[in-house]
Order: structure tokens, then sequence, then C-alpha cells
């Protein structure tokens, strides 16, 4: 096996909960009565959109909670496009992030989660242009795929079809999902896919209507239906509102933390097509009970158990929960609702035993070949019986004999796991292939679909609970105390052996001054001496100026210095070759309290750009707005970069900056910057050059960001190659370096977004820009004299191109800096 690749169990199901939330904590009598109404249910929807955070979370709760359906939201895209509030992770690392932060509002809505192969390429302004960069049939099959693998009774789409109200990845997301509404029951449509499932036609899809203000408008001669979705559950203890709301916070990258509202609230449905509907959207959807006896039976004993469910012994209710097991057990295993039923009345019948499992390590990382240590923990509060009969990793029984475990006296077992020399790194599937194009490079087609990898290092376990038998697999965490936070568990990442580091992923060489950079090799096992070189370089084109082993550490540093003459942009990758291997792989890790740790590796290339700019290399004051690297690309320039914060807007401190750079959605982060503002007004008038990168208008801490009046906009210009008119004599654009056409050349995913509006007319705007079919708009890049100094407001998105390496927006911000 390749260590590009990884291992997945090949099921078909998708993700169908058991994995991870059988070994939560105990679940009070209420929760324990709320899954058995879930268990009885069989109705199923799935909600489309485009992102994370384009979900109704109070539908999707209501639906989950209150009629009990399975809730399914398919997002076609990871939100890797967007902005990050809460740190400088951009890209594919912020991929991952709102990822997890679906994942963890479906944990708390009740829903599940899917996706699509398409990638968030950032702002689209119509569906053409987003069906420009997604190839629509690969995605319209992935929905299909979803379709046909879920086999959801109605869909929802959170928008509508009208192209140019919303986002294009929007209007994209339902035209995809009413195409797959059509095609997901024809077997001619996609019938590679029949390899793995069957056609499956959903009775009819619906808009979550709403409009341009997000209100319920209803429209003559169509048909609505209403859910009371502001309902309160006196079971859970909670409105849908709050549990909605709840759910939409776990969306903290964007900024979405949520007060849920109070008293009555409603929801709606636009039907848009299939079976016509009289009392309720799911009208002739057979229960799915009715397949066999079995299923009947099953479904009896399910009613009869709410009827006597026994809140006050939850262990009580065992032997109905075994009998109900029994009948469906008997139900045909290839059929993803009867898995999911099947995993559902297990989880249960452990959980009103109180039942709680684990599978921990001291460690977060292991490397191939290694091998670590950990203890499997089950403990049976109860005194119904419970007999561990079966322990596996990796087709190796741990299990000496079958052993019991009831009445609190937990059974523990070390376990020792060796990985293979092998196994594969803990990569998220969708990264193995491309990450530059706007779709991701899936060959596997029953990963499509999943929201993230099954753990890879697990344990087999068989149960018998009265001759019952349940068999899961537990996953292995790092289970540790925080002195803060107490218990903590985190996923244990598969890492390489030996991996680099560097000081940064771009260099300049600008005029005489040599570009340097600093590599550090990771060494988890023994350092292992090794040769370092850089692929597709001369050997007289870098020179290793110092090499030591670090003390104490197991940790190589070598600095190193390239050197030439030819003017442009060029990419290597650093490489590091042993007598065990070659590795070339950066290991990533994302750690926020509110999602699991997250592990991803990408390959150590540097983007290497060598120009004759002029820069003064003068100090520059950095004020953090909500996450960006320009500092990083600066200090490669040769700035001296110094972090302006709290107590700092002393007018002497500034004056000592060349340029005083404020970071990305400052003003709207930063309430000490707002309530500075006449000092850094001070700077500017006193001769200081302030730049202000692009704010939102939503949460502005202060309408005053200039000298002089301006607002900013919703304006953007989403193309990244759209024609850029420029006046190339303004000082911006010439001084100290003269800018050309071609420098708008090669820019990233976009232009600029939330440009300058209502200028006042002190201000020069030398760049003039415009998606196609739009009207041209001045606001990307502002700039007005004051006093001695200037001010600068840019829309423009250096966030993402500078640390993409652009040469000509680096001469650009250059230029900014310079004035």
């Amino acid at each position: 096996m390749n260590k590009s690749q990884l291992f997945f169990p090949m099921i078909l199901t998708l993700c169908l909960g058991f994995y991870s939330s059988i070994f939560a904590q105990s679940l009070p009598s209420s929760s324990l009565f709320h899954e058995l109404l879930k268990l009885r249910e069989t109705n199923r929807v799935l909600y489309v959109a485009a992102h994370p955070d384009d979900e109704n979370t109070r539908l999707i709760a209501y639906l989950a909670n209150e009629t009990k359906a399975q809730v399914a939201y398919l997002s076609l895209t990871r939100g890797d496009g967007g902005q990050n509030l809460i740190g400088p992770e951009l890209g594919i690392g912020l991929g991952q992030i709102r990822t997890q932060e679906l994942l963890k509002a479906r944990e708390t809505d009740g829903g599940r989660q899917f996706f699509t192969r398409a990638k968030d390429f950032g702002y689209s302004k119509n569906p053409s242009e987003t069906l420009q960069n997604w190839d629509k049939e690969t995605i319209l099959s992935d929905v299909v795929w979803v379709v046909r693998n879920f086999r959801p009774d109605i869909i929802i789409t959170r928008f509508n079809t009208i192209p140019g109200v919303t986002h294009g990845h929007h209007t994209t997301s339902a035209i995809l999902a009413e195409e797959a509404f059509s095609l997901a029951g024809d077997p001619n449509a996609f019938p590679e896919q029949l390899a793995f499932v069957d056609p499956w036609s959903p009775k009819r899809i619906f808009w979550n209507a709403y409009n341009f203000r997000g209100e319920f408008e209803p429209e003559e001669d169509q048909i609505y239906f209403e859910f009371p979705s502001g309902d309160f559950n006196p079971i859970l203890g909670e409105s849908y509102s709050q549990i909605a709301a709840d759910s939409r916070t776990m969306h903290k990258s964007q900024g979405f933390g949520s007060t849920a509202g109070i008293g009555n609230a409603s929801d709606h449905i636009q039907f848009i097509k299939g079976e016509m509907f009289d009392q309720s959207p799911f009208d002739g959807v057979p229960s799915r009970w009715e397949i066999s006896d079995s299923g009947e039976k099953a479904k009896a004993l399910i009613d009869a158990l709410i009827d006597e469910f026994d809140f006050k012994d939850p262990a009580a209710n065992l032997s109905s929960l075994l009998d109900i097991k029994n009948s469906i057990d008997q139900l045909p295993n290839e059929l993803v609702w009867v898995q999911e039923k099947k995993a559902h009345v297990n989880k249960l019948i452990l959980d009103v035993m109180g039942v709680e499992i684990e599978f921990n390590t001291g460690q977060e990382t292991v490397f191939p070949g290694a091998t670590l240590q950990g203890e499997l923990v089950v403990n049976n509060p109860s005194i119904a019986p419970l007999t561990i009969e079966k322990v596996e990793a990796f087709d190796i029984e741990h299990l000496e004999a079958p052993a019991s475990c009831l009445d609190n006296d937990p059974f523990r077992k070390s376990i020792s796991i060796s990985l293979p020399e092998e196994f594969p790194y803990s990569q998220p599937y969708w990264l193995l292939g491309d990450v530059e194009s706007p779709m991701y490079s899936i060959s596997d087609q029953e990963l499509i679909g999943k929201p993230f990898n099954d753990p890879s290092l697990f344990l087999d376990l068989s149960l018998d609970v009265n001759g019952a038998k349940i068999d899961f697999q537990v996953p292995l965490y790092h289970k540790f105390n925080d002195p803060v936070d107490g218990e903590v568990k985190q996923p244990v990442a598969v890492v390489p052996s030996v991996d680099l580091e560097l000081s940064k992923q771009v260099v300049f060489g600008v005029g005489e001054k040599r570009p340097q950079l600093t590599v550090w090799v990771n060494f988890r096992d023994r350092i292992e001496d090794g040769v370092l070189y850089f692929d597709g370089l001369d050997i007289d084109e870098f020179r290793i100026l110092e090499s030591e082993d670090l003390p104490g550490q197991k940790r190589r540093r070598y600095k190193v210095e390239f050197f030439s003459d030819e003017i442009g942009k060029r990419k290597t990758k650093a490489i590091y070759k042993t007598n065990s291997g070659i590795f070339d792989l950066i290991t990533n890790r994302i750690s926020y309290k509110h999602i699991p740790h997250l592990t991803y590796f990408t390959s150590a290339t540097i983007d290497w750009i060598q120009e004759d700019w002029k820069v003064s290399r003068k100090p520059i004051g950095y004020i953090p707005g909500a996450g960006d690297e320009i500092p990083e690309v600066l200090e490669s320039l040769g700035y001296p970069v110094t972090v302006i914060g709290d107590g700092d807007y002393d007018l002497t401190y500034l004056s000592q900056f060349q340029a005083i750079i404020v970071g990305i959605r400052a003003y709207n982060t930063q309430e000490e910057l707002a309530s500075n503002q006449q000092a850094l007004m001070g700077y500017v008038r006193a001769g200081g050059n302030l730049i202000v990168q692009y704010n939102t208008t939503a949460r502005l801490l202060t309408n005053q960001l200039g000298p002089y009046p301006f607002s900013i906009t919703r304006n953007r210009v989403s193309v990244e190659n759209a024609p850029v008119t420029a006046d190339f004599k303004r000082p911006l654009l010439s001084s100290p370096n003269q800018m050309n056409a071609q420098d708008f050349d090669g820019w990233v995913q976009e232009r600029g977004l939330y440009f300058a509006g209502d200028l006042d007319p002190a201000y020069m705007t030398p760049l003039v820009m415009n998606d196609p079919g739009e009207d041209p708009t001045n606001g990307s890049l502002i700039h007005a004299r004051y006093g001695e100094g200037n001010f600068i407001y840019t829309g423009l998105s250096f966030f993402r191109q500078l640390p993409a390496g652009v040469p000509g927006a680096v001469k650009l911000f250059i230029n900014l800096i310079e004035q």
C-alpha cells in the first residue's frame, strides 16, 4: 500500500454515526427515550446548499428531533475559499476547519453531513461563472450519488434557481439538486454508480422559501408547507430555535455565534416538483418497516416499548430492546436504512445499560513501523451481563478468553499495536490528489460524499449481551487531562517518521539580496544522516551555510542560501534523502478547542521570486485582524515587522514605523484599534503611511476608517483574471517600482472584495475593474494625502496573493509601503 493512500473500511453506509457516538458519556433517560422515538421513524430528508453555514439549522433541528426523520445536509463545498475570523488558515486548512465545524453542528442539531468534490474557489456572482470552474457533470454525479446512497424521501434546497439574486455557488446548488432529483432514479444516468447503489427517486423536492431579506413572503399560485420550527421539545428541554443557535454557533471561523430567538417561529418550504401532496411533505411515503413481517414486528415492539418505557431504571428496558434487535437483525442488511437501524439499536442497548467504552493512548502521533501502547476500558454499571468476546487490532486477537463486565467493575486491557512500515499517513482523503484545481480529485467512488476519514487506528470488538451479538469498532484516542479544560480526547494521527519544516514558503531575491531559508528536519525515531537538496535546482544555485543537530531535540537545522540572476518566479521543493527513504512532506497541525485537532500534509515546496524591485527594508508596524500571513511575506522581503498591540497607540511609538499595515477585518474584530483611530490619524498627519486592508460591512466598529469620508460596500471582483484599467502614472503604481499590465496576471481566486464607495473627492483611485457583464468600479484601491502622510484603503485580496507568491501583487504592496 502506498503511504499517500488511506485505509477506509469498505462500507457503503456513509457514516452511520455508530463509529464515535457510542463512546460518549451515558445519556439521561429523556435522551434515551428520544433516541427510541427516532428509532421508530424511517422518513429521510436531504437538505442541499453550497457551503458550511448555508444550512438552515432550525429546520434541520426540527426535522431531526420533532418529525424524527433522518436528515442530512449536502454541502457542495467545504468552504475552502472563505475567510477565517479565528486564525490565519485559508484554503485547504480552512476547508478542514469548516468541515469539522459542520460535523459539530450536525452533532448538535441531530443531522448528518455529506460533501461533493467541488472546491470553494471564492465568491461567484452567477451559476454560469460557477460552472466555468466546476465541471457540471462531475458535481451533478456527486449529488446523484449522495441521493442514491442516502435515499431521501424529500429534498429541500436552501436556495432557488433564479440566477443573480445570491452567490453563484448557492444558485448552482439548487440547479444541481433539481437535476439530481430527476436523474437519480434513471438507471441510464451515471450508470457506473450502479455497481455500488441502486437508482432512487425521491417523492418531491422543495425550496426552503425566503425573500432577499431572509423572510418568508408567499407568492400567488405557489404551494407551501409550514413547519412550526420555533416549538419547544419537552423531552430535550430546548426549543428548536435554541438547538439551531447552538448548532450555528459551531461555525466559529465565520463569526456566526448565535443567540436563539424566543417564542414562535416558522419555516416554510415551497413545492418545486414531484408528486403532489395534501397533508404533509411526506404524503405517500410508506414506513420502511412495512417491507417484511420482521419489520412490522420490529415497529410493533418499538411502539410497545415507547408506551412502557421505564424512565427510572433505563436498564429495565434492555429485554425489550433485545427483542427489537432480534427483529431488526432479520431485515436485509444491504439496505442502508437497515444498517442504520441496526447500529442505532445496538447503541441504544449499550446506552440503557450505561456502558462506556474507550481505547486510549498517551500519545497523539505515531509513525509507520512504530509500536504504540493503548488501553481498552469497558465499563458496565448495570447488573445485566455483558461479555467481551473478541478484541482485535489489525487481525490480531488480543483477548485470551472471553471476559465478563458488570456492576460498575471496569474491564481493562493493555494493548500494543505495531503499525506496518507501509501504513498510510492521516491525510484527509480529498487532499490525496490535485488540490490546486477547482474540484478535488477523488478516484474511489465510495469515498465521495464522506465528510471525513474514518479512523484508521481502532479495535474490532465483539460483545455479547444476553446472547445478542454486538460488533463494532472502537477508535483510538489520545486522552489526557488539561489543567484548564479537564479531560480532553483527540484523534491519533499517523505521521511520517521524518518530516520537514520551512521558515517560509515564499522567498525573495531582491536586487543584490540573496534569499535565505531555514529548513528543519524532524526525526520521530532517531536522527538519520542524509542529504538535503532542492528539486529542480542545480548544485550551483544553492548552498548550505550552516547545519547542526539541535541539543536535546531530534531535529537538524539547515540554513540555506539561493542565488540566481534569472528574474522571475520559480518553484522548488526541499527533499531530505536517507538510506531509509525520501522525505519531502510538511506536517501541518490545526488546533482549536471547538473542533478536533487536525493533521494534514503538504509538499515542502518553495516559491522563489527573483526581482530587481526597490525595497527600503525600513521598519513596519502590523495591526493584526482576523488573521493572515502577510507579516511573514514582508519579513521575507527584508522588512522588520513589529506587531502593534494594546497599549502601543502612542504617537511617539508609532512614529518609528515607515508604514503601519492594518490586517484584514481588523475594524470588525479589534475594539482597541477602533478606539485609537485618532492616534492613527495623528500618525498619518505627522508623515506616516497607513495601509488598511479590507473590512466587512457587518459589525464594523467605527465608520470613520480614514481621514476623509468613505463607506465600505459589498462591491467585489470575483474573477481573478478580470481586466484592470490602471493609471500607471499615479504614485501608487509608479513609485518606487513602475507597475505594468502584466503585474495583474496570475492572481488567485479573486481580485478583491468589500471595495470602498461614496468617496470623498480627496481620494485618488488609480484602479478600475469589474467582473464580466458588470459596471466598472474604482474602489479597490483608494489613496489620499493627509497632512504630511498617506492613507490607503484597499479591498484587493493581498491576504491571498502575497502568501501565494503572486509577483505583481507583491510588487504593488511594496509600492503601498514605500509611499
